[in-house]
């Protein structure tokens, strides 16, 4: 039974907000159990609130969004019944609520109209009703009240009474809600609402003057001019008129009507006026009207509209294109101009129409109108066809359709034709006009072609038509043979044949290959075939050709069509090889006893095996068979050939063969012959001597020649007489005999005696020698008086006194020298020996080297033996000269692409013949297969051992050489090296790069190859890098494979999007550079993709708004968009549709029926048409909120890839609202911040691809949905997810691979950046292979097409092999490599999943490197100051990795390095090296290390070594202070160079001149270097004095010198006066009065004082203000018991004055004790006499013992020089005083003193304590040296030198130097007298603990020459 409706659901009013409602629908059928029920809401099916089997539906708390027709459907499952149905409307009922309501109070005048505003919504729509003070207004009656139909009331002309309280009442099924407000109605006085205001018109227009007044009741109003009334409610003029809201109208205005106007207002509650003031003007007109105009589309035009104006106004320009408002400022291309023109720029044909231009302005308006016409290009032809012509296979016929021509007659149309893809050009460029058709012909067979078609008229060629679809002309075979047909030799039995493939425009087709033919050239015979069955393939190694034979070579191409031409036949030879076969009849004989003779017949001709280069002809000594000589000899094609070698042993057995070569090599040598070279005569015998040398006989001996030449026979002795030819004797001696007796000479006679030896071929050279008999030969002596001239860069001449000869003959003369490095330290060597020459005196010395520093020495030799050495030659210099030989070891190596490594040894120091610092070297280099310029490069750094050369060609073979150069010239050439660069990436990029936009989604790339010098390498393919420009970030490529393919079509690309584009070729380095400038195409466009983001922010029960974003995909130029809306209960295809403009982005519905459901649809359209819909639904309903966040988001982990997942997820609830678009947001963990992925996705959808995302990263996701009202909350986020690996992104980079040993390679790497991991990298492969030799020829070149090409289409021996490294590891070392191989390393990193893209290779030369280790046991030892000897041992032989080829030896001072490091280099493998001049006394290091080809090895750790002593430098300075007229300081500095340990100091210092015929030397040593002055006070006054200072360590060092003379100075002040000594109990007094101001006024003074234990003046107070005249001193400060006299000295700036007249004298004595009475003293006095006494007599009998042994009589002294030395440098005071000595030993007497005693000869000594002191604790000693010159002087003053420290006490000598009898004691000595003997006197002392003042006395000792005299000692100095 079909289901029927029993009872069916009524309709329902429900009150909202009600707890619930039911819908009840009771259905019946059979059987009853399959029966369903189901209910539908506006026709979306229900899934809640069904209960007994869906027969009742409960909907609970109904809302607004309930509302709707509810349809209960009944169907029968299994059941092919109609469903019954039924419908229901509910109805929800909403109590009211006000949408407007009145203020709570309104105050309003009388006589006004007041609206009431009141406005209530509800459903249904509630009813208002309105009360004035509580009664309604329907019983009121009173017509000025009206109800308003938006429910508002409206009172009209108020009165008083109308004052109250006004309700408003709404109600309906669901409720009532009243509001109210109060109105106040009141009297009011005028008042002006506006007042009138000055007015401007233009004359006839009209003019009205506002005048408005607010007032209760309404006042009346009247308008005056002057006194005249105008307009009022009773008084009318014409052309005046009263207006109802008050104000005046003047029309028409006339110039006259200018003036003052005034508005008067009164009512019952006053008056009141006001006044304006009106101006005309002149009225405005357009006299320059816009004329028609016609322009070109695209340019500018120009419409003109000038007009006159009264000048007090200004005018505005309107400009209208049909009717239209044209608003320039929203266009750029339009302009008005201030003079009114309109200017339009891109002129288009939107711009074709009728332009008005008004003129506004408050003079009047006018206006003009003109036409403007644009003429443009042509359209494009439409339907375009093309079809094959069948009776002509190389024409196509076109046709097509009449294109608009643009407002222009089309003049001509142009065909273009594309090839291939290729870009387009013109085929047929003037087509008539009339024509719709026309046949292209001259087509290529098997060839692709596109046509298109455009229109050209007076404008230009316009738009080219659509393009035909391809057609495909009928394959032919090729029409041309290959080209550049290349053949050469490979082997000795093959042939390299290379080719280009036929031009393209020949192919007729695709080829298949090539086919390659060859047969014997010039001989008949058939062809032999080889097939290339690839045609990428251009080359074939021809193999298993005969040795060195001549073929002819044809290749010709094919393809599908059949075989092609053949290319003419080229030549070419198979290499030659070597002979097979040694020469024939080959014969040898000993020509003489130097040269052997070879006669031989070549190899027969077969044997060959190429060009006959000529023949070797071979010699070795049978002993020594490695000794080979060879001699090559140019074949000879006639006859027997025969050579000779020269230059052999004499009588030696040789064996000698012959062999033929070739280019290749040698043939095998003929079968070994033996021959001995002749005889000759012997060289001369060796070591003749002779013995037992009587008077008429001796012994001659000598040993066998050490050139025999032969069998010895025998040996000839002979002699004569010396000089008498006529009387030589010869005695023959058996071979065995070598010593004979000469008998029967004559005594004392000279004789000449040879001696040779004797073989079969005659007598050798003698020996002679020269010998007196009876006289034994003895020693020679020395040359003497060595000059050298004729200096040559390698030669000089050393010219000489022969010595002594030793009674006999010289045999040899031998000459040594010092070479380089000169000094009695350095070696020498022996240079040159001259034998048999005994006469000789003068010597060429040869071999010298040029630029060398030479000095000679030479010793001379006779029978007995050498000489002693001569004294040295004076240093000379050779001369320069070019150097002799080339640098050594020259080897070149691959650096980079562009850039070769030159090796070499440099010249050693020896070598370089002039200036080391003009030593260079001179780099040549070429490209042996051009005729191209050699090009050079200089070094100047004569120690360089490589250089790489720059700038080189890619992939290019270069030879070079290297030569060495000083200042006068080059040496020779090296030999020359070839190196070949290496492969690198293209260095341009592909030529004439074209695109052509083929649809919406592909563009065909084109381009031309790279220029062949750029593409530095194979081409492996090529890479095409494209970008949509602004959109993506990053380019993207195409790989296309292969170097033949020089097109590509991108696919899948973006519709209507402009791309950047570029080509690269790449090779198997990397990629090359990318074509520029960029290529710009647009892919086509297309129907637009939906728009976005559609979302209704207004929705009302009668309209919506509905707001979009342009679509994402706009595949083109939006031209607009389409709104599409109906009912969704109604039928489908009853859409209301409307178009908008494309920047309108908004649209509102209205008239909508209300809580309805709409589905609205909104597309774009393009110039292609209408795009796909987007579709929504919404419900004309108020009651709306936003949507509830998306929840259960999942993301499943089998939907997880490494670079996307997909998102699924449940949409929350809709708020009443349909959800328009979700977004999905992504954050990378655990730092990034939310990303927003997509805005955009179907708000039907519940899943999402979320892609772009970053391999093994995890991420979360949220997500949020948006409706109408706005945006969802985000849901919860999802778990975190972690994409899955994938393989590396990038490479290790920085690949660095160098040599580490002789067989293995460090391998250095940066791992590759984090974020290109994508996953956990477990390690990385190294790839690495042996490539070829560099001088053997390029390997075999192949396209490889795919990117395991790289590896898999390698040759066997150049297959890689591969290591594993952990990627923990940044290095690793790849061992057993074979030496002097060239390898190619590759690194991947990898991962589980995979390996990265391989790195760019790096080639690495093995089989050199660098030492690994530094040598060992180094040794500094020092040799003299300034040498020091290092020795060391080299690296261990495991390390050295190939030979050292030197050394270089740091050294620096230890604590300077920076400063002074320098390097010696040591080119020789020595081990030793002797480091020069450097600095005395100073701790050196020393580092070495080894090096070889490859480079320096690592340095040793530093060595110590200090230098010995040397003398000192001078010292730093020297000056003087405080000098006065008799006493100075001097202080000098530490010398700069100390040398050593600096022990002390000698001063010495003399006048210039003698003073009263006496000239002092007087000579200080001051002991260590701590004091570095001296107080010297026995200066005279006004005398200028020569000061001397010297520092010494082992020796003294150079003198330091100055003058300087005593005071006065110039200019100093005169000597104060009147000078006057007061004594007190406790104190002196000094008075004084200034004297003579000097040159500048006196600064100071200064005393001195005299003790007269002492007797010299010295400085007692210094810096005594210069206003002072007198200065006390304490008495405690003076020595009890001294008498002191004083003096005053003023001082300026000029220096110490003139000292004042000394004072009286005073005694310091305080008080006088016991022991200073005279009684006491007299007492002590006579016991210390006694004690003298016995003392003076003791040494008397001492020195009268000595006398007698070793002295003689004395003399007067008149000239002296004393010594005295000072320990640690403290002030030496000294004091030298002159005394008379006689010559006899007395003692003088005076003033009751007597003389000391006489001093022995050997020196005066005293050791008393009271001559020592101990001052500060340092030592002082003493000793003076007393000389005497012949100077013919009177007397000296005396000499001092003392300390400032501490005044002198008390000591013996003082006692006797204190006596005015010793002073001035130097007597002159009598005219005429001879000059005085030289004396010389020492005195010496030891230290004591207590004295301050060291006092030196003089004694002079005559000291007579003679044996057993005391001569004075070495280096003390003496009188000038």
């Amino acid at each position: 039974m079909a289901p029927v409706i029993v009872i069916a659901p009524g309709n329902r009013s429900v009150v909202a907000g009600s707890s619930e409602t039911t819908l009840e629908c009771i259905a019946n059928a059979r059987p009853v159990e399959e029966l369903h029920v189901t209910w539908k809401r506006n026709g979306v099916r229900v899934a809640g609130g069904l209960h007994t089997h869906g027969r009742r539906l409960t909907i609970s708390n109904p809302t607004s969004a309930d509302t709707g027709m509810y349809v209960c459907e009944a169907t029968l499952r299994g059941r092919a019944f109609d469903a019954a149905t039924a419908q229901a409307f509910l109805a929800i009922i909403e109590p009211p609520y006000f949408t407007a309501e009145p203020e709570s109070r309104i105050l309003a005048e009388v006589e006004d109209t007041v609206d009431i505003v009141c406005r209530a919504m509800g459903v249904p729509l509630p009813t208002l009703q309105w009360y004035k003070d509580a009664t309604s207004i329907g019983k009121l009656r009173d017509p000025r009240y009206k109800m308003l139909s938006s429910g508002g009331l409206r009172i009209q002309k108020l009165r008083p009474e109308d004052s109250g309280i006004f309700q408003c009442f709404a109600s309906n099924e669901g409720g009532e809600i009243q509001t109210y407000t109060y109105l106040d109605v009141t009297n009011v006085a005028p008042a002006f609402t506006q007042l009138p205001v000055d007015t401007t018109v233009t004359d006839g227009m009209t003019a009205i003057l506002r005048c408005e007044v607010s007032g209760a009741p309404k006042p009346a109003i009247t308008w005056r001019r002057g006194k005249h009334i105008l307009a009022s409610g009773s008084v009318r003029i014409p052309r005046f008129m009263l207006l109802e809201s008050g104000g005046l109208q003047i029309a028409p205005v006339f110039l006259q009507d200018a003036g003052s106007y005034t508005c008067y207002a009164a009512n019952t509650e006053g008056s009141l006026n006001a006044s304006a003031a009106l101006t005309v003007w002149n009225r405005t007109s357009i006299v320059n009207p816009p004329e028609d105009r016609v322009v070109i589309k695209g340019t500018t035009a120009t419409l003109h509209c000038g007009a006159t104006h009264d000048p007090r106004i200004a005018l505005r320009y309107i400009w209208k294109k049909d009717n239209t408002v044209i608003t320039p400022s929203s266009s750029s291309r339009i302009v008005v101009e201030k003079d009114g023109t309109l200017l339009i720029s891109q002129t288009w044909s939107g711009d074709i129409g009728d332009y008005t231009c008004e003129i506004v302005s408050e003079g009047g308006n006018d206006s003009r109108t003109a036409r403007l016409e644009v003429i443009e290009l042509p359209h494009s032809p439409q339907n375009l066809l093309a079809n094959l012509n069948s009776s002509h296979s190389h024409t196509v016929m076109l046709s097509w359709v009449r294109p608009f021509d643009g407002n222009s007659p089309v003049l001509y149309y142009i065909v273009e034709l594309s090839e291939n893809n290729s870009p387009w050009k013109v085929h047929l460029s003037n087509v008539g006009p009339e024509m719709t058709g026309v046949t292209v012909r001259g087509l290529t067979p098997a060839r692709t072609y596109q046509f298109r078609v455009c229109a050209v008229n007076q404008v230009g060629k316009g738009q080219y038509s659509a393009e035909t679809s391809r057609l495909m002309l009928p394959e032919e075979p090729p029409s041309a043979p290959p080209k550049n047909i290349v053949a050469s030799g490979r082997t000795n039995q093959s042939i390299m044949v290379q080719w280009q493939p036929p031009p393209e425009t020949e192919h007729n087709g695709v080829l298949r290959g090539y086919i390659l033919r060859y047969r014997l050239a010039g001989l008949p015979g058939e062809h032999q075939q080889r097939n290339i069955t690839s045609p990428e393939v251009n080359y074939c190694l021809v193999t298993e050709l005969i040795i060195w034979t001549q073929y002819e070579i044809q290749v010709a191409a094919y393809n599908g069509a059949g075989l092609g031409v053949f290319s003419r036949a080229v030549t070419e030879y198979t290499l030659q090889g070597v002979p097979t076969a040694p020469p024939q009849n080959v014969q040898t004989e000993a020509v003489n006893s130097t040269t052997i003779q070879f006669l031989w017949n070549p190899p027969p001709q077969q044997f060959i095996n190429g060009i006959n280069q000529g023949y070797k002809l071979l010699a070795w000594p049978a002993e020594v068979p490695e000794a080979t000589t060879v001699v090559t000899i140019a074949p000879d094609f006639h006859g027997v050939h025969h050579g000779y070698i020269t230059n052999l042993k004499k009588f030696t057995a040789y064996f000698t063969s012959v062999l033929c070569f070739t280019t290749p090599g040698d043939g095998p040598p003929s079968t070994p012959q033996l021959v001995w070279t002749q005889e000759d005569k012997p060289g001369a015998v060796g070591h003749l001597s002779f013995t037992e040398i009587l008077d008429t006989s001796l012994k001659v001996s000598w040993q066998e020649p050490l050139e025999r030449n032969g069998i010895i026979t025998g040996y000839q002795v002979s002699w004569e007489v010396y000089g008498r030819n006529g009387s030589r004797l010869t005695h023959s001696l058996s071979n065995t005999t070598h010593e004979y007796k000469i008998k029967g000479l004559s005594s004392l006679t000279t004789y000449t005696i040879d001696v040779a030896a004797v073989t079969a071929a005659g007598t050798g050279l003698a020996t002679s020698s020269t010998i007196s008999s009876g006289v034994p030969p003895e020693l020679p002596g020395a040359p003497s008086n060595l000059v050298i001239s004729n200096i040559s860069p390698r030669s000089a001449t050393l010219q000489f006194r022969p010595g002594y000869d030793g009674k006999t003959s010289i045999s040899r003369w031998i000459v040594e020298g010092q070479v380089g490095a000169i000094g009695d330290e350095e070696e020498w060597v022996s240079l040159y020996e001259e034998e048999n020459e005994p006469d000789a005196q003068m010597l060429e010395i040869p071999n010298l080297t040029p630029y060398t520093h030479y000095r000679f020495r030479m010793r001379q030799v006779n029978v007995v033996g050498a000489s002693p050495f001569s004294q040295s030659s004076r240093v000379i210099q050779t001369l320069q000269a070019p150097p002799d030989v080339a640098p050594t070891s020259v080897t070149v190596r691959t650096a980079s692409e562009t850039s070769l490594r030159l090796r070499w040894v440099p010249l050693p120091d020896s070598q370089y013949n002039g200036n080391p610092e003009s030593v260079g070297y001179r780099i040549k280099y070429w490209r042996p297969d051009l005729q191209a310029p050699v090009l050079a490069q200089v070094i100047h750094d004569r120690l360089e051992r490589e250089f790489t050369i720059e700038g080189l060609e890619e992939w290019t073979e270069y030879e070079l050489q290297v030569q060495a150069f000083n200042a006068i010239g080059a040496g020779p050439w090296s030999e020359a090296v070839r190196g070949r660069t290496r492969e690198s990436v293209p260095s341009a990029a592909p030529e004439n790069v074209s695109a052509e936009a083929v649809s919406s989604t592909q563009i065909l790339l084109t381009w031309a190859s790279v220029p062949e010098q750029d593409q530095n390498g194979l081409i492996l393919g090529y890479k095409i890098l494209f970008r949509a420009k602004d959109l993506d970030p990053e380019p993207r490529s195409h790989v296309v494979r292969g170097n033949h393919t020089q097109s590509a079509l991108l696919a899948g690309l973006r519709k209507f999007v402009l791309y950047e584009l570029q080509v690269l070729a790449f090779t198997r380095i990397g990629n090359g550079v990318p074509s520029s400038p960029l290529v710009l195409e647009r892919t086509k466009d297309d129907a637009p993709g939906p728009p976005v983001r559609l979302v209704f922010p207004e929705v009302r029960l009668t309209s919506v708004r509905i707001v979009w974003q342009p679509p994402e995909e706009p595949n083109g130029i939006v031209l607009g968009y389409q709104i599409a809306y109906r009912l969704a209960s109604s039928n489908p295809n009853t859409f209301t549709t409307v178009e908008v403009g494309a920047t309108v982005r908004q649209f509102t519905a209205t008239e909508l029926a209300p809580e309805s459901a709409y589905i609205f649809r909104l597309s774009a359209k393009t110039r292609q048409g209408w795009g796909e819909p987007l579709e929504a639904t919404v419900i004309t309903t108020e009651k709306r909120e936003r949507p509830a966040p998306p929840r259960e988001l999942l993301v499943p982990q089998a939907e997880v890839t490494a670079r996307s997942l997909r998102l699924q997820w449940v949409p929350g609830s809709d708020g009443a609202s349909p959800i328009r678009y979700f977004t999905v947001q992504v954050r990378e963990l655990p730092g990034g911040e939310w990303q927003t992925y997509s805005s955009s996705i179907s708000h039907e959808a519940t899943a999402c691809a979320v892609e772009r995302l970053r391999p093994f990263t995890s991420y979360k996701l949220r997500l949020k949905a948006t409706n109408d009202i706005g945006d969802s909350d985000f849901s919860a986020e999802t778990d975190a997810v972690t994409t899955l690996q994938d393989v590396p992104g990038e490479p290790p980079s920085f690949i660095s691979v160098t040599p580490h040993t002789t067989s293995s390679v460090l391998i250095q790497w940066r791992p590759p950046r984090d974020e290109s991991l994508n996953g956990l990298l477990q390690g990385y492969r190294i790839y690495y292979r042996e490539l070829e030799s560099e001088a053997s020829s390029a390997t075999v070149s192949k396209t490889l097409k795919t990117p395991s090409a790289l590896r898999a289409e390698l040759a066997a021996q150049s297959s890689f092999k591969t290591v594993n490294s952990s990627s923990t590891l940044t290095t690793y070392e790849l061992t057993r490599l074979k030496r002097y191989r060239r390898y190619e390393v590759i690194l991947t990193a990898y991962n589980i999943i995979g390996e990265s893209p391989a790195s760019a290779p790096v080639e690495v030369f093995v089989g050199e490197a660098a030492p690994a280790m530094a040598p060992q046991n180094i040794q500094v030892t020092p040799l003299t100051a300034s040498q020091l000897e290092v020795s060391w041992d080299p690296p261990p032989p495991e390390s050295q990795n190939g030979n050292i080829q030197g050394y270089k030896v740091y050294y620096w001072e230890a604590d300077s390095q920076n400063e002074t490091e320098k390097m010696k280099v040591l080119f020789l493998p020595e081990t030793v090296l002797k480091l020069k001049n450097l600095t005395s006394h100073t701790q050196y290091l020393v580092s070495i290390s080894a090096f070889n080809a490859a480079g320096d090895g690592p340095q040793s750790d530093p060595r110590q070594g200090r230098t010995h002593q040397a003398a000192p430098g001078t010292p730093s300075f020297l000056v003087f202070s405080e000098i006065t007229s008799t006493t100075l300081n001097v202080s000098w500095g530490e010398p700069a160079a100390a040398n050593g340990v600096l022990q002390g100091y000698r001063v010495v210092y003399e006048p210039l001149a003698p003073v009263q015929g006496v000239s002092k030397v007087v000579t200080v040593d001051v002991k260590g270097n701590w004091r570095r002055w001296l107080k010297v006070r026995d200066l005279t006054k006004g005398v200028t004095y020569f000061f001397r200072v010297q520092a010494r360590t082992i020796a003294y060092g150079p003198e330091l010198q100055a003058n300087v003379t005593a005071g006065p100075a110039e200019g100093s002040p005169g000597s104060p006066r009147d000078v006057l000594v007061t004594k007190s109990a406790s104190e002196l007094t000094l008075k004084w009065t200034e004297g003579n101001a000097g040159r500048t006024p006196t600064t100071g003074y200064v005393i001195e004082a005299r003790p007269s234990d002492e007797g010299l003046w010295d400085v007692f107070a210094k810096d005594i203000p210069r206003g002072a005249t007198s200065y006390t001193v304490s008495l405690d400060k003076l020595r009890q018991g001294v008498t002191y006299e004083f003096r005053v000295v003023a001082v300026n700036q000029a220096g110490y004055g003139e000292p004042s007249s000394p004072s009286t004298a005073v005694s310091a004595q305080v008080e006088t004790p016991f022991y200073q009475e005279w009684w006491f003293l007299l007492v002590m006095a006579l016991s210390s006499l006694i004690v003298i006494l016995l003392l003076v007599f003791a040494l008397v009998l001492h020195g009268q013992n000595r006398r007698y042994r070793s002295c003689s009589t004395g003399k007067s002294i008149s000239n002296m020089e004393e010594t005295v030395t000072l320990d640690n440098g403290g002030f030496a005071a000294l004091e030298l005083n002159s005394r008379h000595l006689n010559v006899k030993n007395t003692f003088s007497k005076k003033n009751g003193t007597r003389s000391p005693p006489r001093p022995s000869p050997g020196g005066l000594h005293y050791s008393d304590e009271d001559i020592c002191n101990k001052y500060n604790g340092a030592v002082l000693t003493e000793s003076a040296n007393l000389k005497e010159k012949s100077v013919d002087a009177s007397e000296s003053e005396g000499t001092d030198s003392e300390s400032e420290d501490a005044p002198p006490q008390h000591s013996f000598v003082n006692h006797y130097m204190s006596d005015p009898t010793y002073y001035n004691s130097w007597k002159r000595r009598a005219p005429g007298g001879r000059a005085p003997h030289r004396y010389e006197a020492v005195a010496g002392s030891e230290a004591g603990p207590h004295l301050h003042t060291v006092v030196t006395t003089q004694s002079a000792v005559f000291a007579p020459t003679g044996p057993g005299a005391r001569t004075p000692l070495t280096g003390f100095s003496s009188f000038v």
